[in-house]
């Protein structure tokens, strides 16, 4: 079934780095890879430490990635079920991935205009994407 439609491994990937953002966020916010981190992560989280500026990027891009990832598997999905142009579908999954990969890293990072070109191109993929399943129709 993956290598029919290799835009499903690319939104099984997207889906376990939207995992990934958010397990670095929360155990960075705890600060959770020391013994003290661990117990305020594996506790309520009622008194957590001031954040780093960059610890809140890294919860706002896992949540941005969230938001987004919900509009490519719906995407991905229709032009699987579409049976849109296979090659079309691949390339817009490949560029929303990496794009979205490499977000992460420039959200983090601090670099504003930059973040969101990342983020347009990423938007850009899934535009490949509905433009192949447009094409059937």
């Amino acid at each position: 079934m993956l290598q029919e439609n290799p835009a499903l491994l690319y939104l099984l990937y997207s889906a376990l780095l939207y995992w990934a953002m958010l397990l670095f966020a929360s155990l960075a916010h705890a600060r959770g890879w020391t013994l003290p981190g661990m117990k305020i992560a594996m506790g309520n989280r009622d008194n957590l430490p001031p954040e780093p500026l960059w610890v809140g990027r890294a919860h706002r891009a896992a949540r941005n990635m969230g938001e987004n990832l919900l509009i490519f598997t719906v995407v991905v999905v229709v032009a699987v079920l579409a049976k849109a142009p296979r090659d079309s579908v691949t390339t817009g999954a490949q560029v929303f991935f990496f794009a979205r990969l490499f977000y992460f890293a420039v959200y983090i990072a601090g670099i504003p205009y930059l973040r969101t070109v990342v983020w347009a191109v990423a938007l850009g993929g899934i535009g490949i994407i509905a433009g192949a399943v447009l094409s059937v129709s």
